[in-house]
C-alpha cells in the first residue's frame, strides 16, 4: 500500500451548544414560534441523526464528538459515543484542531475526518464512498487534503487528510474556496446526504425530501402544521347564493 493511501479514517464532529446553533433554523420545529426548547431539540436531532450515520460508516473506524454543551454530551455517552469538551471561547475550526490533535494523540499515523454535525440525511454508504474516493486521490498523489463541498458548493461538509497530514479545517463561510486555496482537492461525487448540510427552513425541507433520519424525522412530525387561513363563504358575508342557470 502506498504511504498515502487509506482504509479508514478516525472522524472528528464539532457540536455547538444548543441554544446558540442553527440560529437561521429557529422556529423551523414550532411553526415559526421560535420556543427555545424547540429548537433545541431539532439541533440535538440533527447531530443525532448525524452521529448515527457516522457509526454506520465501514470506512470511519471512530468518532470523537467536540462540545461543550452538557445534554449533547450525555446523549451521545450514554450510547456510547466518545465525547470531548471544546476549549473555552474556541470557535468550530479550533473545536476541530483539539479534536484532530486527540485523535492524533492516541493513534498519530491516523486519516482524519471532519464532519459538520447537520446532515440530518446522510447517509453511511455516501460517506464511504466519498471517503474511498479522496483514499484514491491520496495514493495517487501528490494531493493528502480533499473536501465535500455542500449542495451550493459554497460551504463544506466534509474534510478529510492522509496519515502524516495536518486536518487545517477553514470552516465557516466561503469555506469551500478557502479550503481549495489552501490546497485541499474538491471531491467530485453525487452525494445528496453529504452535501445538505441545514442551516435554514428550505435546507431543512430540502433534507426532509432526501428522507431525514428518525431523530430529526420525530421532530418534524411533532412540530405543529402551519395554520390554513379560514375560508369565507358569500353566506356568511351575507350574500345570497347564485341563482341555479337551469
Amino acid at each position: 500500500m502506498r504511504p498515502n493511501a487509506i482504509e479508514t479514517v478516525d472522524m472528528v464532529i464539532p457540536v455547538k451548544p444548543l441554544h446558540v446553533a442553527k440560529s437561521r433554523l429557529r422556529g423551523a420545529a414550532d411553526d415559526g414560534v421560535g420556543d427555545p426548547e424547540a429548537h433545541a431539540r431539532l439541533a440535538l436531532a440533527l447531530a443525532l441523526d448525524t452521529v448515527a450515520a457516522v457509526r454506520a460508516a465501514r470506512r470511519v473506524r471512530q468518532l470523537l464528538v467536540i462540545t461543550s454543551d452538557p445534554t449533547v454530551a450525555l446523549e451521545l455517552t450514554t450510547a456510547g459515543v466518545p465525547v470531548a469538551p471544546d476549549r473555552p471561547g474556541g470557535g468550530l475550526n479550533p473545536a476541530l484542531e483539539r479534536g484532530a490533535e486527540l485523535l492524533r494523540e492516541h493513534d498519530p499515523g491516523t486519516a482524519l475526518g471532519a464532519l459538520q454535525a447537520d446532515l440530518p440525511a446522510l447517509r453511511s454508504a455516501e460517506l464511504d464512498a466519498a471517503i474511498e474516493t479522496a483514499a484514491a486521490v491520496f495514493a495517487a498523489g501528490p494531493v493528502h487534503r480533499a473536501f465535500c463541498a455542500d449542495a451550493h458548493g459554497e460551504g463544506t461538509t466534509l474534510l478529510l487528510c492522509a496519515p502524516g497530514t495536518t486536518l487545517d479545517p477553514h470552516f465557516g463561510a466561503g469555506s469551500a474556496h478557502r479550503h481549495e486555496r489552501s490546497g485541499a482537492y474538491r471531491l467530485p461525487g453525487d452525494w445528496p446526504g453529504l452535501r445538505r448540510d441545514v442551516d435554514t427552513g428550505e435546507d431543512l425541507r430540502r433534507a426532509a425530501d432526501l428522507g431525514v433520519g428518525p431523530h430529526t424525522r420525530g421532530v418534524l412530525a411533532a412540530a405543529p402544521r402551519p395554520r390554513r387561513p379560514a375560508v369565507t363563504s358569500r353566506e356568511s358575508l351575507g350574500f345570497a347564493q347564485p341563482s341555479d342557470p337551469s
